[in-house]
Order: structure tokens, then sequence, then C-alpha cells
């Protein structure tokens, strides 16, 4: 090699990001069992996913939990569950990383008493609470708590970190789900930035962080993004973070180091961007993706976890997640790509990509802090109502084909895949069992316990809430009292109150130009009229713990556009909530989603419901991730259709509704 080629190499090779894989199911036991052998094929971090009653703060045994514990993530409901989640693991030697939100207080000090019982120092315990509760409101709907009051205690976990856990990152904030709700690329970026803001506001306001510093502040936060598979867009996305961020920090805050100001990212690239059909494609997407946001040096990101192939289908294997582990490592150790300084350095196209994004993104967060900043862009539903119209303008370029997904509505024709070819057995199995061992466990540890210990470290927690204290001691004397993650958050419920968040619907837009829908318009019309109401009537509900909305979210504008008179309610509904709202609204079907997996046990809960109530010929109809297997059986119990991610033409899913409604009705 000559010696201008030599030049352009680094002196050093780079060292690689993190290596991640997203993981957690069944029990705590289970889970430590598939932590140990990632770290032994060569994982260097962990990435803990909890269970939707971990959450949303209830344990295995609430009436919402039901169907739902184990099934994405780990049940962490007591002291004894984080130290079986990490029995033998050195917590000092480990980076370790949890999605946890609404109540990452509580896991954090969960997480920081097993550390001491393993005589961690926690000054050395590194490591991220995902911590961001805004995005929640928005897309992943695990919130618990009112805005002001959940930013509240991010500040407090900010506080309590800056002198016990420096090198722990308290917050990471979350452009991941904005852009799996609909964010576009300029959203996504303004978005998780007025996110940002809002935290370190917060912080700054709190008074428990002295002004000088706010640079050891600013240089713990974190992000969390998600990166599609328009990989050249998603470079420029990232280096745009970073000179906002870096701006940000050195105007509102006054950061003058440099090092304080660098945009420090995590990234789990797009997991609703797999497909159904012909999964294997999902294996190319997925390495596009991870080149987003590892090729430009100066923009790389600290750490990555990427999903496997099949999650379109259900719960990963863990052959699945080593195969994607192991395209990191092909990547990182065979590549030259750790070899060169930043190869988009002095690029025109990517310069103007980036003043591009940026530009956007300015407006966007000017737009949000004129409102008063993101608790008053949730709170009007500014933020949501933006997301829900991007989304819905990303699925009518799908649906006409303007954008193509290869499998889906373009090259459909496909070779049987060897890959499904295992049916069920292509996916975890969750075992039925485990929310029954769950919910023993969580009983027999409340009756072991000192009961008066747990009530008085209960009592602390509602007095110190009722006040500006910092939460932190309280909720580690809760913790070595005893005291379960649904009574921890039900005590701050006391005190705070619950949230409903808004839906976004009433800003939502449809499909104007779809010529589809004008006919399912007039079949929506007619209908009514032979049934002689003025309009028909859809439920479409949430039913469990299960927070994802953008698919209900987009049949509902979409039923809408068509002439329905849709009822949403939100997120995280009982079986009898939907049940009473569909007798009192008096509709003419029930549209179920459910994206958890814990649709075996929701749906039929509400077909039950229903006939206990008389309605048994409501038609209900139910969508998600369903397994060929699992569908059939819904259908067996009673449910009209099913519908999965491969039906992704929504105004066709519209008139398959309505031709519903006219079978259960013995209409022609």
């Amino acid at each position: 090699m000559d010696e201008k080629a030599s030049a352009s190499r680094l002196p050093e090779r780079d060292r690689p990001w993190v290596m991640r894989t997203y993981a957690g199911h069944s029990s705590a036991a289970a889970t430590n069992a598939l932590f140990r052998r990632n770290l032994a094929k060569g994982q260097t971090g962990l990435s803990v996913a909890f269970d939707l009653p971990t959450q949303t703060g209830y344990d295995p045994d609430h009436e919402l939990a039901a169907g739902e514990v184990g099934r994405v993530g780990v049940p962490v409901a007591h002291l004894g569950d984080m130290r079986a989640l990490f029995d033998g693991i050195p917590l000092a030697e480990m980076n370790t990383s949890m999605t946890i939100n609404a109540p990452a207080m509580w896991l954090l000090a969960l997480y920081g008493t097993v550390g001491l019982e393993q005589d961690a120092e926690l000054a050395r315990c590194a490591g991220t609470t995902q911590n961001d509760i805004i995005k929640e409101y928005l897309s992943r709907g695990t919130y618990i708590f009112p805005p002001a009051a959940s930013l509240r205690l991010t500040a407090d976990v900010v506080a309590y970190t800056l002198r016990e856990m420096p090198r722990w990152n308290p917050v990471n904030i979350c452009s991941y789900h904005l852009q799996e709700a609909g964010a576009t690329p300029v959203q996504e970026v303004g978005f998780a930035l007025a996110t940002a803001v809002a935290v370190l506001d917060a912080v700054r306001d709190s008074g428990q962080v002295p002004a000088e510093r706010m640079g050891d502040v600013v240089q713990r936060i974190s992000f969390f993004v998600n990166a599609g598979v328009r990989f050249v867009e998603e470079i420029a996305k990232m280096r745009a973070f970073g000179v906002l961020w870096d701006e940000i920090t050195r105007d509102r805050y006054g950061v003058t180091e440099p090092k304080q100001r660098r945009f420090r990212y995590g990234v789990q690239v797009n997991s609703l961007g797999l497909t159904e059909a012909q999964p294997e494609n999902n294996i190319q997407r997925i390495v596009l993706e991870m080149l987003g946001v590892t090729m430009s040096r100066d923009a790389r990101a600290r750490a990555v976890q990427l999903p496997a192939w099949n999650e379109a289908l259900g719960l990963p294997r863990p052959w699945d997640q080593q195969w994607s582990l192991r395209m990191q490592q092909v990547l990182a150790y065979e590549s030259d790509l750790l070899e060169y300084p930043d190869i988009f350095a002095g690029s025109h196209v990517m310069t103007a990509l980036v003043d591009e994004i940026v530009t956007g993104a300015r407006v966007e967060l000017d737009k949000v802090l004129e409102l008063g900043g993101v608790v008053a862009a949730v709170e009007t539903g500014y933020l949501k109502s933006a997301l829900v119209a991007s989304l819905a303008e990303r699925r009518r370029r799908m649906e006409s084909g303007a954008d193509v997904v290869v499998g889906v509505n373009r090259y459909v024709e496909t070779e049987p895949s060897p890959l499904t070819a295992a049916g069920a057995e292509a996916v975890e199995q969750v075992d039925p069992a485990v929310e029954a061992a769950a919910v023993d466990d969580v009983r027999r540890w409340r009756a072991e316990r000192d009961d008066a210990a747990a009530d008085a470290a209960l009592t602390r927690l509602r007095a110190d809430a009722a006040t500006t204290t910092n939460l932190m001691p309280a909720t580690l004397e809760c913790v070595r009292a005893g005291v379960t993650t649904g009574e921890w958050a039900g005590a701050l419920r006391q005190v705070f109150g619950e949230y409903r968040a808004p839906t976004g619907l009433a800003g939502g837009v449809g499909t104007g130009g779809d010529p589809g829908l004008v006919a399912v318009r007039e079949r929506v019309t007619a209908t009514a009229r032979e049934l002689g109401s003025g309009r028909l009537r859809l439920l479409v509900g949430k039913p469990g713990l299960d927070g994802h909305s953008n698919g209900a979210e987009q049949i509902a504008v979409r039923a809408r556009d068509a002439g329905f008179e849709v009822v949403y309610q939100g997120i995280r509904l009982t079986a009898g909530q939907i049940v009473a709202a569909a007798i009192q609204e008096d509709v003419d079907l029930v549209g179920l989603s459910v994206l958890s997996g814990s649709h075996l046990a929701a749906v039929p809960a509400v077909l039950d419901g229903l006939r206990a109530a008389g309605r048994a010929d409501l038609p209900v109809v139910v969508g998600g991730i369903i397994p060929a297997g699992d569908a059939e059986a819904l259908q067996a119990a009673g449910v009209a259709r099913v519908f999965t991610p491969k039906d992704f033409a929504l105004t066709t899913i519209i008139d398959d509704l309505v031709t519903v409604i006219r079978q259960a009705n013995s209409l022609p």
C-alpha cells in the first residue's frame, strides 16, 4: 500500500462499540441463564427487557397483569427477583442497560442494592436506566404518573446518581420510539431534544445540582435512537443530533468543556420495520440499519443491540439472538470499518443533508418550546397528533407503492422459507406456568417479609412524595424492607395520581387520495342504512398492558375516514372496561389490538365478558403479532377475523370489517 493510502488510516484501530442483546423473558432465573450464555458468546454488555407489569408498576397477581407476565421481558417484583436476575454476574464489571421508564427509580434502587450485596462499589457501576417518560405518552404507553410528577422522579434519579453512581447514565432520551410512532428524521431529532431540554431544565430547577456541575449532568445524559433502513439519511440524522446537542448544551446550560457536550447514544435498529412476510429479508434490513449508526466515526453509537430476524413473528430464541450478535462481531472484527477516520468528512452530500435536518429540527424544537415545553406539548396533544399524522402519511406511501417494502408490496412471489418451516418452533414459547409461578412467588415474598417494616417504608415514601424531597432514599428503604414493585408504584399513584395520555386521533389525518376508500365509504353508508342506524360504530380496544398503540390508532383513523364512528379510549384497559364500553356505546364491532403476545388470555376474556352481558352476537376482530396456530385458536373461540403485520393495506382491512358486520347481521 502506498504512503498516501497508509496516511488515511488511523494510527490504531478503534475499539468496538458495546455489543448488547435485548433480552429477558419468563423468569429471573431463566433470564440469568440467557445472560450468561450471551456473555460467553462475546456480548460485552447487558440490555434488560422487563415485562409489561414491571414496566407499568404492577405485581404479577394484579388483574391487569393477567396474560402479560414474562412475555415481553423478565418480571421483577421485588429484591429477590433482582438477586436471581444477576446471580453470579459481577455488577461492578458489567455495563447494564435497563429499559425501564416510569419505575426507573425503583429498578435502579433494586440494582444498586444487589450491587452492594455483591460488595460492588456503586461508584464503579456503569450502565443506563432508560428513564425517558415523555416518549411513553407518545408511543410505548408504559407511563404511570402525570408528566410533571414523572419528570420529578427523573430529576431525583439524576441528582442521586451524580452523587453516588457517577459512571451511571441516569436517563436515556429515546428517539427510538418516536420513529416507530411515525416521526420523520426532523421530528425525531426535534422532539427528542425537546425532551432532553425538559429533563435538564427539571434537574437545574430542582435546586439539587449546583450550577457549576451542570456539565457533569450533561455528560451523563445519553440517547437511545432508532436506525431505519434509509441508512444514508440515518447517518446524517446522527450527525445532526451531535451538532444540535453541542449547541444546546453550550448555549442553554453554559457547558464550556467540549468533551462534556459530546452526543452519546446507544441504538437498537428498527424492529417495527421488520416484516412477517418473507422474514429472511429482515437480515439485510438489520445489517443496513446497523451501518447507519456505525459507518460515521464522528457520530458512531457507543452501544448497539440488534433485533432478531423473526421479531415480527414472535419472541426470538437464543439462537436468533446469537445471529444478531454475530452480525455485529463480523462488522467490528472482520471488516476494516474501525481502521479509518470519519469517511464522510468533507462530503458535500452529507453536509447538505445534515444541514437540512438541523434546520428542520430547530424549527420543531422552537415550536415545542413556544408551546411551553415538551410537557405542555404532550398535555395539549400536539406531539401525539403530529406523530399520528406522520405515521398516516408513511402508511399512505407504502400502501400506494411509493415506498417499496420488498416481499410486502412488491416482489411478493416467494419460495417457502426454511427458516419458518418449523412453524411455532421458529420463535420462543413462554410456558403458561410461568405466570402462575410468579404469582405464587410474589405472594410468598409478601407473606415472609416484615410487614411492619414494609408499611413504615411505604408511609415514608408517600410522605416524601408529598414534598419536594428526593425520593431515592425512601425508595431504597422500600427495597430493603421487601416492598414489591406494585406496592412502590401504588404508593406513588396515591400521591401523584394516574394519567391518561391524549390519543392523537383528533388531529390524525387519513388518506384522502386513496381511491379504494370511496367504495368502502359507500359500503359503510349502505350498511348503516340497512341496519337502521345513523353510522356504523367501531370500538377499538387495547386490552391488558400492551401500550404499542400505533397500529390501533391508524386503524381508528382509517375507519373514521371511511365513515365509521370510532370509539377509542386509549391503552391499558381491562376486559370488563372494554365490554362495558361496547355495550354502553352500542357498537357494531369490537376490534382488539394486542402486540405483547397475551392474545390467548386477553381476547377470550373479552369474548367471555360479552357472552355474560348477553352480547355474544357482537362480532370481535383481533390484530397483532399472532402466530398462525394462535390465530386458529382465536377463531375457534369466536373471533371473526385475525389480522397480522402482513395485512398492511388498511383500506382493505376496513372493507373486511364492513363484511364482518354484514355477516354478523345476516346482510347479503
